[in-house]
């Protein structure tokens, strides 16, 4: 745990983080160690912070810039998904410091790499069914953050983008807060179908299995429902071939879709 120590001190921090986020699934307390150690989350926030002058246009990020804030990122991502740091981690409110690079547009690598690794802190917190991380999430801009990057991203970031939504949707709250207003139903419910268009031409079966379970948690609320029924993309009711090939991978995603057309009244 020297290298914990060293996180604080800048000439060796940049070879701490490196051999830190290589360990970091072995180290089961790495966590609780990271977060009580004295200055190691403010040297942390240090390596976040310090980059956003590099992502303003015309952006200047490099590649070992990126790598080195992907590896803080990682490190944080422990402390997201640690049961005792968790809360401390939202109190914080530490996920607001990444949403600047999910904000950010650029398809070079070294932006698509720092937008996934945000990507999996925040899929990190939503991935324990946790009302206080969806509580904390619906009151910020994630969900408009995450439709952009379900439009534009990477099939890797949409992928966890549209994982992100799901999460939230599924909790009795989320679904709640995006069916509250014609506005954020829309928002959503149109890139999902944007998202069916796309996966028509490059299939992809992990995709698409976000894609639908979003739209069958939509279907769950009577307004949505109503709403669904005009505008559920033609690709899910008569299956184009690259659909159908998707689905023969994966029964479950073919249940889900069978659901969907049941709850609207298509099939």
């Amino acid at each position: 745990y020297h290298l914990v120590q060293d996180l604080r001190i800048s000439e060796r921090r940049e070879h701490a983080l490196l051999e830190l986020s290589k360990r970091r699934e072995s180290l089961t307390d790495l966590a609780p160690i990271l977060w009580h150690s004295f200055g190691t989350i403010v040297a942390l926030i240090q390596e976040i912070v310090c980059i956003y002058p590099q992502l303003s246009p015309p952006p200047t990020l490099t590649a070992p810039a990126s790598n080195r804030v992907c590896n803080s990122l990682a490190l944080l991502q422990c402390v997201a998904s640690h049961q005792e740091t968790r809360p401390l981690f939202l109190k914080a409110n530490i996920p607001l410091l990444l949403y600047p690079f999910l904000n950010t547009v650029s398809k070079d690598r070294p932006f698509e790499y720092l937008r996934l690794t945000s990507l999996g802190v925040i899929g990190a917190l939503v991935k324990v069914d946790d009302a206080e991380v969806i509580s904390f999430l619906l009151q910020t801009e994630i969900i408009p953050l995450c439709l952009r990057i379900m439009e534009t991203g990477s099939e890797l970031s949409k992928t966890v983008a549209t994982f992100i939504v799901q999460k939230l949707l599924l909790d009795d709250m989320g679904l709640t807060y995006i069916c509250a207003t014609a506005e954020r139903f829309y928002a959503v419910s149109s890139v999902l179908a944007k998202m069916v268009t796309t996966l028509t031409q490059t299939p992809s079966i992990r995709l698409l299995k976000h894609v639908i379970r979003c739209y069958l948690r939509l279907s769950d609320n009577a307004r949505a429902r109503e709403a669904l029924r005009q505008c559920l993309p033609e690709s899910l009711q008569c299956l184009p071939e690259p659909i159908q090939n998707c689905l023969r991978e994966d029964s479950a995603t073919k249940r889900w879709l069978t659901q969907l057309l049941q709850n609207l009244g298509l099939r």
